[in-house]
């Protein structure tokens, strides 16, 4: 019994790190919206009285700089030097309360550094550099168990409701460079793709499971979705410069409020201390939202990714890695693509960046 208890709260604690914030790896900015679900622990586990507190520290990296039209890879940009390289990093610091074997509520506050460099944001002389730095956008989210955990031991499904709130600076600014009428710098809103935030307030929706099919061997399985009601933030995306009549024309003149969501599900096998998975993750940020319009500025696409992970686990106390490492990476087309191929006549379809590969370290702390 003791082995049994063992492995179900190994697989519910995979569901919960292996659950990151959402971050595609590029130019499509989908935002960092929260790190876990709630329940590291079995609920046999845990007091029904005083129940328990879990904090997770989740750090994500990538380096996005391939572009993309479609499938296609643009590597003309690499050889030509014209590339946009992005660097992002998160820190998604999340505290959880588990009331008892089956509910429980986790605020999750995301700390983001990011880097921009490019040549045709300053001018086309050099390549130079923005930045953004601070809070990101705040969510918090309530889940249940759906199935008693007493008698369904094997395996579990759990559902999340969650609120994102526009904290995070969606209007951020810095210098850009070689743009004024002599060559001179001009302060203007940065990239869609490094804003700390996009302005909505969302709302958040989840299912966590998993399946164990023997005391090491068990399958898990995540989805996530954020609906932004929000059409557009109001923010320029010309850099503080004048939008030109085609960005005017087609709406991609400010920047657009989407929807984004996370598709992702593998196999666990444990050993000793130690689970592995094997999965595949797919990012999107679509073009249309379900809720509200999808005027404005953003790069559509999404990410399939091969995902392999560790977790070392002690009593109290799980430390992971995953690096999810992209098999396919799609710049789908915008609602202002389609808006100028209707003006125009002419089909037209906007790139993105996008990186090889992220990296996810994180801990988890059972702190009662």
């Amino acid at each position: 019994m003791k082995s049994t208890l063992k492995l179900l709260a190994v697989s519910a604690m995979l569901i919960c790190a292996l659950y990151n914030h959402v971050s595609a790896q590029g130019c499509v900015a989908i935002r960092s919206t929260g790190g876990l679900c709630t329940m590291d622990e079995h609920p046999d586990s845990v007091n029904a009285n005083g129940g328990a507190w879990l904090f997770n520290s989740n750090s994500r990296y990538y380096k996005s700089f391939r572009h993309f039209i479609g499938t296609q890879e643009q590597k003309q940009r690499i050889a030509l030097g014209t590339n946009v390289i992005n660097h992002a990093y998160t820190n998604d610091l999340t505290l959880t309360r588990i009331f008892n074997q089956r509910w429980s509520i986790s605020v999750d506050v995301p700390v983001i550094a990011n880097s921009r460099s490019s040549l045709y944001e300053h001018g086309g002389v050099s390549r130079e550099t923005t930045h953004s730095f601070g809070i990101g956008d705040i969510r918090f989210s309530g889940y249940v168990w759906l199935l008693n955990p007493q008698t369904n031991r094997k395996g579990n499904i759990q559902a999340g409701l969650g609120i994102k709130f526009p904290t995070g600076n969606y209007q951020y600014q810095d210098y850009f460079y070689n743009v004024g009428p002599n060559g001179t710098r001009r302060l203007g809103p940065v990239d869609q793709s490094i804003q700390l935030g996009d302005g909505g307030t969302g709302i958040t929706t989840e299912i966590n499971a998993y399946y164990n099919f023997s005391h090491k061997f068990g399958l898990y399985g995540n989805f996530y979705y954020l609906l932004s009601p929000r059409e557009q933030n109001g923010v320029s995306s010309a850099r503080g410069g004048t939008p030109s009549a085609t960005s005017v024309a087609n709406s991609s003149d400010v920047m657009s409020v989407p929807d984004q969501y996370l598709l992702r599900g593998g196999v666990s096998y444990g050993l000793s201390h130690f689970v592995f998975t094997a999965g595949v993750r797919d990012e999107c940020l679509p073009a249309h939202d379900l809720v509200g319009g999808s005027a404005g500025f953003r790069r559509p696409g999404y990410i399939i990714s091969a995902e392999p992970g560790v977790t070392f686990r002690l009593k109290n106390l799980s430390i992971y890695a995953y690096v999810p490492v992209a098999v396919v990476r799609d710049r789908t087309i915008s609602f202002a693509d389609h808006i100028t191929t209707e003006l125009t006549g002419v089909p037209a379809h906007g790139d993105a960046a996008f990186a090889d590969y992220a990296v996810n370290l994180g801990i988890t702390y059972r702190l009662k």
